[in-house]
């Protein structure tokens, strides 16, 4: 029974082995998942969970009036019900890459379903946008085992987060999404934020939105530039 028991486990430790990449720099490292784009001159804002009706344009409206580009990680199931924004965002000159079908835990999905889950999301942002974005971020930041190799055979980048404003949290203020967002910020980063509040808290979008300008201040404020697309 022992080793029975024994070999669950290390199956179970192993399919999750990745699943902390996001918040454990030396994991990340480990497993070539990449957190930050050295080489960058500026910062790297990146926007989950979209499109949405209001977070979506609330935000492009703030970049653009910034002068900022950023990348969109787009949900197939959220594309669905809004092509036109996966549209709006492409005609902006943002950059979209790829969040799943469904804003599923990979540790919950077998290899199969994670391999019609990617295959769906590919297909819904090529039909709405006619691209085919290679860049992919997990719903949650994590990874199973089985995950990352099925997107590294379909040749797609990896990409997780370096700083992010926490504000899908229902506590979050405009302000403290700022300065949790920029906290210690420099080339190269990757700053997750959210323009949709369908996973998160009810009206988290509006806090973002709210806090973008104070981000994009802090941006230039320390001699950086948010025109990076991935």
């Amino acid at each position: 029974m022992r080793p029975a028991i024994f070999a669950v486990g290390a199956a179970a430790a192993a399919w999750s082995a990745p699943a902390a990449a996001a918040h454990a720099p030396a994991l990340a490292a480990a497993l070539r998942i990449a957190r930050r784009v050295d080489g960058l001159p500026g910062v790297a804002l990146t926007f989950d969970d979209g499109p949405h009706p209001a977070g979506t344009p609330a935000v492009l409206a703030a970049l653009e009036r910034a002068g900022a580009r950023a990348t969109f990680f787009l949900v197939g199931e959220q594309v669905r019900r809004h092509p036109s924004l996966a549209r709006e965002i492409v005609a902006a000159g943002h950059a979209v890459a790829l969040h799943g079908d469904r804003h599923r835990c990979q540790l919950r999905l077998t290899s199969r379903a994670l391999d019609d889950d990617l295959a769906r999301v590919a297909a819904t942002v090529a039909d709405a946008t006619g691209l085919a974005p290679a860049l992919y971020r997990p719903p949650y930041g994590v990874f199973s085992i089985a995950g990352l190799a099925l997107v590294r055979r379909r040749g797609w980048r990896d990409l997780l987060w370096s700083r992010w404003g926490r504000d899908w949290r229902a506590d979050a203020t405009p302000e403290g999404i700022a300065a949790k967002a920029t906290e210690d910020l420099g080339p190269g980063d990757v700053v997750l934020l959210h323009d949709a509040d369908h996973y998160g808290a009810g009206g988290s979008h509006r806090r973002t939105a709210a806090a973008l300008p104070l981000i994009l201040e802090d941006v230039r404020r320390r001699g950086l530039t948010a025109q990076e697309r991935l």
